[in-house]
């Protein structure tokens, strides 16, 4: 067996207070590891495309939603899982670099629409290979079948703790 450092803070508690289960933080403190390195893996991936994950994320999710490839901002706030401030940020950036186009469609302005443009589905769709390759890369250690148990594990433990929440 494999022992990192999460498994030594365990010993330490397991020594120091053996009254209580400290159990969680192998699960608990090995993703919040990893979270910052697999994010550091992913940003390389996507400054080497002149991306951030943000800008990315838009545009994927303009990209998956299928063709025309355009969405409300509201519409992708809930598809990106994010708050509709950060929505609005991230698409004045990428309307300044010709990635998307905003559209307002009904005569008070209210009602707006995201299109990717040419040029940001060019970008897009080079740089979901670039993405997934790089993710393949970093699971390689594990087999198909332990990845699909992963997923639903951390899938349970998601919906979970939302409905926790």
């Amino acid at each position: 067996m494999v022992v990192d450092q999460v498994d030594e803070i365990l010993a330490q508690w397991a020594r120091e207070r053996p009254d209580l289960d400290a159990s969680p933080m192998g699960v608990v403190g090995r993703i919040c590891r990893l979270s910052p390195l697999l994010v550091e893996a992913q940003s390389a991936v996507f400054r080497e495309l002149g991306l951030d994950f943000a800008s990315f994320d838009v545009l994927a999710t303009l990209r998956r939603s299928g063709s025309p490839y355009e969405l409300t901002p509201g519409e992708l706030a809930t598809s990106m899982m994010v708050t509709p401030g950060a929505v609005t940020q991230r698409l004045a950036r990428l309307e300044e670099q010709s990635l998307i186009a905003r559209r307002h469609d009904d005569p008070d302005r209210r009602k707006v629409t995201v299109a990717l443009t040419p040029r940001g589905r060019a970008l897009i769709d080079r740089a979901v290979p670039a993405h997934l390759e790089n993710e393949h890369h970093i699971l390689a250690e594990f087999s198909s079948a332990e990845l699909a148990t992963f997923a639903g594990l951390l899938r349970r433990l998601l919906h979970a703790y939302e409905g926790r929440r």
